[in-house]
Parts: structure tokens; C-alpha cells; sequence
């Protein structure tokens, strides 16, 4: 081979890169193992684990739901092991009625009549969703509430800094943790859209219709995000309230809180805007003698199309993870979704109850929530949850992490795996903690 390619040595292969970065000594790495030697040794390792025996209140994002065991088992299954984009419909119709699948029910979450084949994540949708509006409209102004996620809020940033949109953010009610009226005020005949999160970061659910009236008498549009999708099964849907664009974290429909990804992103819109919508979308056709298929009927990016008539630079969609949100959401169905939902509220109902009612701490914000909500403590947060943690209860997210005054502040999240007794074990050592502080 060296000598095909004119050389002497394999050391010639490596000219490029100076001699003092070249490794001379073997790789410090362990002598070979066996099978049984190499099972063994993980099985020593998976046992230093602790995550399983820990509590966790965490949410902010990322949720911990139950997952049925058959969403696991039809991923495996080797119909669905398949070339990842559906481009040729002859040999992708499993894929491609999936997708068409998944299209529809997040048409049926959402109160939208079109959706795409899906997102890299939340965060990426709602950017996308801010520079299709600005294709809608026209326009370069876009109001955003202070109360959306701050890291959505930081992707959303980067995304619009060289596309000419002036973002500007709101502050929300310091009372009610909600957009309020300062948002519906910041609206003028320049502004393109007004997003909102509903339920917003911290926990607080928004008045959308009251919102989507504002924005349009304005001619803007309204765009609605939501971090925690369970809450679909049970609040009024973003489209009937208004919304023209809802984007989602899909995460909470059975994909497992794996150290941060691959999450799904959720993106609807109102059938008129179709053609403005990113990514790609599959439809239904028909063959010559009337047997239905589906194919990809929309693919707005530059592969596809002329490069000035591209709507988007996202490649691709979340195929596995969108595939594992379909088969949960058809596993549970209508009624099951709006069990989990319902569990979600009534348990966290119980925590906020039982936490305001601890000497020393409050609940800051007065909207109605879902299954988040803030907790202000009488000592600072961040010290209150890594000593809570040592009890192994993750009891939180410190607010301190995206604002510096909000030190005693934390957000905690309730979800229909956390039992009575975790949640009485949570209240128990907040209070334990801070009086002992």
C-alpha cells in the first residue's frame, strides 16, 4: 500500500503533524478481556450507579415520564430498520406512514391542521418558527416573553442575529409569573409575531386567546412554545386558542431523559402557511389504480429546491425519536394521555400545598399551573438542593442558574411517576434542611 502511494514508511503518512505531537509509546490501555471477563466488569461498573435509587423533582425542559414497555420492543423490530431519509416511497412506506402518523397527531395535540415530519428539538423549532414568520409577514420585529425558557430564548438569539429580526423581550408579571398585559402592549403594526411559552418556564399557564386577539389585531402572528407536551392531554389545545404556529419538546412521549438527546421537535401551523413551514412533510397519494402510499410532499430545504426559495437549513427530521413519540402516543391514546395529565396536575397540586405551607418558604408566582412551579425558600437554593441532594433527592432547579437575584428561588416538577411518599420525603427534608441552616 505504501509503495502504491509513493511512500516508505507508515511514519511518512503522518509528515504532516509535528513530531512533538506524535504519540511514541503504546496506548495506555487494559490487556483484552474475555466475553464472560467483559460482562462481569460492566456489571461491576453498572452497580456503582446510584441514579436508579434517587428521587427526582427535576423538570425545566426535560421530563421524567413513565414509557410502556411496547414503545421499546417496536423500535427494535426490524421493519422499522430502514435507510434514514424516506427519498425513494417504493421501498420507505413503513417510514413514510409513520411520519404521516406522527404528522397527524400533532395535528390533533396541537389544534393546527398541518405539521412536519418533525424538529431537531424544541429549542431549533421555535427559532424556525421566528424566521417563518417573518417570511408570513413581512416583518422584522418580534416580541418574546421573558418567561419562555432562557436557553429556547438563547438558541432563538443565535438563529435571528444575522436574519434582520429584532428580537425583543418583555418582561413578564412579577406577580403572577405570567406574560401579562406588557406583552400584549409591546405589539405594533411592525411586530411579526409574539411568542409566548404556555406552560411558560416557570411552570405558569398563559391566557393564549387573549394573546392571539392582541397579536392580530395587529396583523402579527401568534407563536406558541411548550417545553412540557404532556400538558396538551388536558389544557385547551394552542390552536383553538388562537395560535398560528406551535412548536413542542416532543421528549415527554417516551424518549427517555438520556444525558440531554436525541429530543423531537414538534412544529404546527395553520394550513394556509404550508408552504412556509421548515423541514420536510409527508402526504398521501395514489397510484395509478387507486391504492393509497405516501411520499414526501414538501421539502423545503436547499437538496430539494433553488437555494432562494429554501424556507430552512434544517436537514432532516427526528425520525427514531418521532417514530418512539407516535408509538407511545397511540399506545396510551386520548383517554390514556389525559390520565397522565391529570395525575401530573393532582400531584403536583398536592407538593405546591404542602411546600407553601412550610415555615419560610412561598410559592412567588399566583397563575395557575400544570405540573411545575417556583418555590421561594428562606435560604438560598442552590446550598438548600445540593444538601437535599445528599439525601438523594434532586429536588430542583435553582432559579440563580439564568438570574443572579433570583438566589432562594427554585423550580420544581411533579410528574405522574413521583408517589406520595417522594413527595412527602421532598417536603420533609426542605424543611428539615432549613431549619437546621
Amino acid at each position: 500500500m505504501l509503495d502504491s502511494i509513493g511512500l516508505k514508511s507508515a511514519d511518512d503518512l503522518f509528515d504532516s503533524i509535528p513530531e512533538t505531537l506524535r504519540l511514541r509509546r503504546p496506548l495506555n490501555t487494559p490487556a483484552p478481556l474475555s466475553e464472560t471477563e467483559l460482562l462481569n466488569r460492566f456489571e461491576q461498573m453498572g452497580a456503582r450507579n446510584n441514579g436508579a435509587q434517587r428521587t427526582s423533582f427535576l423538570g425545566g425542559g426535560a421530563y421524567s415520564h413513565y414509557i410502556p414497555t411496547v414503545v421499546d420492543h417496536i423500535l427494535s423490530r426490524s421493519e422499522f430498520f430502514t435507510a434514514y431519509t424516506p427519498y425513494q416511497p417504493e421501498i420507505s412506506q413503513g417510514t413514510l406512514q409513520t411520519i404521516f402518523e406522527f404528522q397527524t397527531l400533532v395535528c390533533q395535540l396541537t389544534g393546527l391542521e398541518v405539521a412536519n415530519a418533525s424538529m431537531y428539538d424544541g429549542s431549533t423549532a421555535l427559532a424556525e418558527a421566528v424566521l417563518m414568520a417573518e417570511r408570513v409577514t413581512k416583518r422584522s420585529k418580534v416580541v418574546a416573553s421573558r418567561s419562555i425558557h432562557p436557553q429556547y430564548l438563547e438558541v432563538v438569539e443565535t438563529y435571528v442575529q444575522h436574519a434582520g429580526i429584532h428580537l425583543e423581550g418583555v418582561a413578564y408579571d412579577k406577580e403572577t409569573g405570567q406574560a401579562g398585559s406588557a406583552l400584549a402592549a409591546a405589539i405594533d403594526d411592525q411586530t411579526a409575531a409574539v411568542v409566548v411559552q404556555s406552560p411558560n418556564f416557570f411552570g405558569c399557564i398563559e391566557d393564549l386567546t387573549a394573546l392571539a386577539e392582541a397579536a392580530h389585531a395587529k396583523g402579527a402572528l401568534l407563536v406558541v412554545a411548550i417545553t412540557e407536551a404532556i400538558s396538551l392531554g388536558l389544557l385547551k389545545s394552542p390552536g383553538e386558542c388562537g395560535a398560528d404556529i406551535v412548536v413542542a419538546e416532543g421528549q415527554s412521549f417516551g424518549v427517555p431523559l438520556s444525558f440531554g438527546g436525541p429530543y423531537v421537535g414538534l412544529f404546527a401551523t395553520r394550513e394556509k402557511y404550508a408552504r412556509q413551514i421548515p423541514g420536510r412533510l409527508v402526504g398521501e397519494a395514489y397510484d395509478k389504480i387507486g391504492r393509497r402510499g405516501f411520499v414526501l410532499t414538501l421539502a423545503t430545504r436547499e437538496q430539494h429546491i433553488r437555494r432562494e426559495k429554501a424556507t430552512s437549513n434544517i436537514c432532516t427530521n427526528e425520525g427514531l425519536i418521532a417514530l418512539a413519540a407516535t408509538v407511545y402516543l397511540e399506545t396510551l391514546g386520548r383517554k390514556g394521555i389525559q390520565e397522565v395529565a391529570q395525575q401530573c396536575l393532582q400531584k403536583t397540586a398536592y407538593a405546591a400545598k404542602q411546600i407553601s405551607a412550610l415555615p419560610g418558604f412561598s410559592l412567588p408566582f399566583s397563575g395557575a399551573r400544570f405540573n411545575e412551579f417556583v418555590v421561594r425558600a428562606p435560604i438560598n437554593a442552590s446550598e438548600l438542593l445540593a444538601r437535599l441532594g445528599d439525601k438523594g433527592i434532586d429536588g430542583g432547579i435553582a432559579l440563580s442558574r439564568f438570574w443572579s437575584d433570583n438566589a432562594n428561588d427554585f423550580l420544581v416538577c411533579v410528574t405522574e411517576l413521583n408517589t406520595r411518599e417522594q413527595i412527602d420525603a421532598l417536603v420533609a427534608g426542605l424543611n428539615s434542611l432549613s431549619n437546621s441552616h
